[in-house]
């Protein structure tokens, strides 16, 4: 990070950095022939037909064949670049499986980061070099954006939803981090660096970790609410039907779970009361934390309290890790 230099272009500094330049180039000079292609034919014909010109003015019929040609003759160039664009996109959007894992919370006017470690930062995130990251964000309060120009990377991180971004930095040094979306009155602020080290001094810097990895954190959470008094096997209440407008229930032999398991769940397709199916995801397992209502499970009654409130982002996310670190029976991993 050059903060006394004078940069024109940041560095490059991603495995993919390279690659997104050299199709905006492609476009900029793409651009650029165009455009100077039509300003000049606009100054030709302009001098050509000026008005004390005595240049032939009958007027020309259309050519066909000529209407053809700059019709198609441009379409292999508009689909080479759809294709290249496209290409690029999908491998932006579809991170590495052994990509390492961090969690992002942003808020006014900060970045909140932990490492699978459990190890957290604000503002800063050390990263090894030529290792894929991927980090899953949400935003505690306004639409913020995760900017990193040196990676080409940019990725709005909104409320309510999680959004994920993935990089794999493949030089050493330090790298400016923006939100690129106006968040408040201190938006300028919200500012943060990106450290790529080399494995060794990552490793390093990592050894001095006294955090607690998030999917123990996350199971001390499911202790301390007592979520397997549901999600395992213990007599549960059985829907009884409805009275009077009141929905009625009643103990069930022993070994039935009052809600699904959760051992191997992440990942899975989960049948709902009303016939749709639903992937245990992220976004499905917070919704169903905070929001346990808004798609129930086929085959269990509805008696799951919200837990709005009372969870923070970062207990959410850990929350997550411990359930996707649960495996099936039969050690079977999700």
């Amino acid at each position: 990070m050059k903060d006394a230099d004078f940069q024109l272009f940041p560095d490059a500094a991603s495995t993919v950095a390279s690659r997104v330049d050299a199709l905006f180039w492609f476009l900029t000079f793409l651009t650029m022939v165009l455009s100077l292609l039509i300003a000049g034919l606009i100054v030709y014909f302009s001098v050509k037909y000026r008005r004390s010109s005595t240049a032939d003015r009958t007027p020309y019929r259309a050519d066909t064949r000529l209407e053809l040609i700059w019709i198609i003759g441009p379409l292999p160039i508009l689909f080479y670049i759809f294709f290249w664009s496209a290409t690029l996109f999908f491998e932006l959007r579809r991170p590495p499986a052994d990509s390492m894992q961090v969690a992002v919370v942003a808020r006014q006017w900060m970045w909140k980061f932990q490492h699978p470690s459990g190890k957290r930062e604000i503002d800063v995130l050390h990263v090894p070099i030529h290792r894929p990251v991927q980090l899953t964000m949400i935003s505690q309060d306004v639409i913020h954006s995760f900017y990193v120009p040196a990676f080409r990377v940019k990725q709005d991180v909104l409320p309510g939803r999680y959004t994920t971004v993935w990089f794999e930095p493949d030089k050493v040094g330090e790298y400016h981090l923006f939100c690129a979306e106006y968040c408040g009155t201190n938006h300028s602020r919200m500012v943060g660096r990106i450290v790529v080290m080399s494995q060794a001094d990552y490793e390093a810097w990592l050894s001095n970790d006294t955090g607690q990895p998030p999917q123990v954190a996350g199971m001390q959470l499911f202790e301390k609410f007592r979520c397997a008094s549901c999600h395992g096997s213990s007599p549960s209440p059985r829907y009884a039907g409805e009275r009077d407008g009141v929905r009625g229930f009643e103990l069930s032999e022993p070994g039935i779970q009052r809600g699904p398991p959760l051992a191997g769940i992440f990942g899975r397709d989960i049948p709902l009361v009303d016939g749709r199916t639903v992937t245990a995801d992220e976004a499905y397992l917070r919704e169903s934390i905070l929001r346990p209502q808004a798609k129930l499970v086929a085959g269990f009654p509805p008696i799951m309290p919200s837990y709005e409130g009372q969870l923070s982002e970062e207990n959410i996310l850990e929350l997550i890790a411990h359930i996707k670190s649960l495996q099936a029976e039969g050690g079977t991993p999700p």
